[in-house]
């Protein structure tokens, strides 16, 4: 299944689409899709971004991703390990319109209420690893009988949302792309000194008119949402990285001022980096 910037093609019959994704990066274009995304990471690691949040995400991860919630993932490129990905992609009606509001079913709306923002398991249940291991050599309606345990399962796990905004109309193909240019610079450019006028040029908007866009589309800053990802990027370094210093890392991650690199940080993660580190360790 082809996958375009915002737009999923689907057999015409089909209510459940299974896809697989092996390559060593992810489809890595701000995108959305009528369908919620039940993705379960086998190998690979990187930075994901959900409406308006920065987010990591690596193996073992299990992550949903509601409809119409623009999302793009920007994987770690590894030479010797591809990224792998297992995915169903239904909407809350494929199976009917009031399938899921079945008395039957009460007990998986949680499921469907957390979806509109996307969230990812934080403890994962032993049973999910075997229900996506099943899905290749599955039948059609097996398929189906695995992505109902998935949800219950999903709707009882413990969890933390994805996007805290969430922009209430649906992007037009040619906002899409726009929103894509951006999101695509500023991760491909992060680490590199970034100006408004570059972003409002990728935009091709005025610098005036692109924050307004960007703030209306995101409720942030262009610029808070770019340190998001710095800081996220340097979270990472922290975690990964011993023999950095803090100074080596607000460097790889686009700060050339340390003051402002501990500033930035502890805005957004609450603590400095070297407290971070201590209690993020593991």
């Amino acid at each position: 299944m082809k996958v375009h910037p915002f737009k999923i093609p689907k057999p015409e019959k089909d209510a459940l689409i299974y896809q697989e994704d092996q390559d060593y990066v992810f489809y890595d274009k701000l995108h959305q899709h009528e369908e919620i995304q039940v993705s379960y990471i086998l190998e690979g690691e990187g930075t994901l971004i959900v409406g308006d949040t920065v987010n990591d995400y690596r193996k073992g991860d299990v992550i949903v991703i509601g409809s119409h919630l623009p999302h793009v993932f920007k994987s770690k490129i590894n030479d010797q390990t591809k990224s792998h990905m297992k995915t169903l992609f239904f909407t809350q009606t494929a199976f009917g319109v009031d399938f899921f509001g079945l008395e039957e079913l009460k007990e998986v709306k949680s499921f469907f209420k957390k979806s509109v923002n996307g969230f990812k398991l934080i403890h994962k249940s032993k049973k999910i690893n075997p229900l996506f291991m099943q899905l290749n050599a599955a039948s059609k309606f097996q398929r189906f009988i695995i992505c109902l345990e998935l949800i219950q399962i999903l709707s009882k796990s413990k969890y933390s949302l994805l996007s805290s905004f969430i922009y209430q109309k649906q992007y037009s193909d040619t906002e899409g792309k726009r929103m894509g240019d951006v999101m695509e610079f500023t991760i491909n450019n992060f680490q590199n000194n970034i100006s408004l006028h570059q972003a409002a040029t990728v935009a091709a908007m005025t610098k005036n008119a692109f924050c307004k866009y960007f703030k209306k589309r995101t409720n942030k800053t262009y610029f808070r949402f770019l340190n998001e990802l710095r800081i996220e990027n340097a979270s990472k370094l922290l975690l990964t990285q011993s023999d950095y210093s803090v100074a080596e890392i607000a460097e790889h991650s686009g700060y050339n001022n340390i003051s402002n690199f501990n500033r930035q940080f502890r805005s957004i993660k609450g603590v400095v980096p070297s407290k971070f580190k201590k209690t993020k360790a593991f």
